[in-house]
């Protein structure tokens, strides 16, 4: 992208949700590749970000066109941010997920921004069984997370034309360790009931799922920041395709190598709505997207981390448990 006319010359790139799980390690990311970062966020987590990152506490919703001017892109990682949110509060999901990113993208465009990054999900998906999709393929969720995710992709490329750029990274399931940590994502679900009880549970071996350890997702948000002005598109990110079994099998045997204890496992036979794996082709090509780390390093740096968590069960470490608390 163009450097920003900005008296320091760097380009500026605000950050809406930027406080959250992926944000506090994308941020420092972005910073250390030289960009003046802002972030807009609402803090439900507190703030775990580097000092040199402009902090603002205010809902998105409330963000006007003058508070956009000057930024070069905007990247949207605020919303509700999975099923069991959607599910407890569906129209909130529908205002959050849905209308917030298309009001964001009306107001930055008017802004001057020329780079719409938005964070959406493989979960538009839905069901499929043995096809690999791609960005070309039905989408067909019928539940409230999936489409919402894809109602705010809609509402964002309405506007996209020659002048701003909107890039939507449709995201696997996120793992790994962060400075706002998660424990309700499958791998860093599945670490912490191995070291908590040494026990890892598994739904449904059969289900398919793309999964990507939280450093690839950072490096497609740099790579979609850094990609030519004219290029706009969705685009699948994901380090693989795996059944439920297998991650539950790959987390079981790291963490005996990390421990030198072996988890047991305990495997259900819940039935599942959400089963999908999708090609990563187009983003390798066009994005230069090039995962790096296996299941085995999401797990490995989430043990490096241990001595931070303290008790894993903790209801910041939980989405939809802090919604709950703090819902208004």
């Amino acid at each position: 992208m163009a450097n920003s006319s900005s008296s320091n010359n760097k380009i500026k790139v605000l950050v809406g949700g930027g406080a959250g799980y992926i944000g506090s390690a994308l941020v420092p990311v972005l910073i250390e590749h030289g960009y003046d970062v802002t972030v807009i966020d609402l803090l439900w987590f507190g703030s775990h970000l580097p000092k040199e990152a402009k902090v603002i506490k205010k809902d998105l919703f409330e963000v006007k066109p003058d508070e956009m001017k000057g930024f070069d892109a905007f990247i949207l990682l605020a919303g509700l941010s999975n099923d069991p949110m959607a599910e407890y509060s569906p129209s909130k999901n529908f205002v959050y997920n849905a209308a917030l990113p298309a009001y964001l993208a009306f107001i930055a465009k008017q802004a001057g921004v020329k780079r719409y990054i938005y964070a959406s999900s493989c979960s538009v998906y839905g069901y499929t069984e043995d096809e690999l999709y791609d960005e070309q393929s039905p989408v067909t969720c019928g539940y409230p997370y999936g489409i919402s995710k894809l109602q705010g992709e809609r509402g964002v490329f309405q506007i996209q034309d020659s002048t701003f750029s909107v890039i939507a990274l449709r995201q696997g399931t996120v793992g790994g360790y962060s400075p706002r940590m998660r424990f309700d994502l499958i791998v860093n679900t599945m670490f912490k009931s191995a070291m908590v009880d040494g026990k890892i549970t598994i739904n449904n071996p059969a289900i398919w799922r793309p999964l990507c350890d939280i450093r690839d997702i950072v490096s497609a948000y740099v790579r979609a920041v850094q990609a030519a002005p004219s290029l706009s598109g969705v685009f699948n990110i994901t380090g693989g395709n795996f059944t439920v079994g297998q991650v539950g099998d790959l987390v079981m045997m790291e963490i005996e190598k990390l421990t030198g204890k072996k988890p047991c496992l305990d495997i259900k036979n819940v039935q599942d709505f959400r089963n999908y794996k999708v090609s990563f082709d187009k983003a390798k090509t066009s994005l230069g997207f090039q995962p790096l780390f296996s299941i085995q390093d999401m797990v490995h740096d989430l043990f490096a981390h241990k001595t931070e968590y303290g008790d894993y069960n903790k209801d910041e470490f939980y989405n939809i448990r802090t919604f709950k608390k703090i819902e208004w």
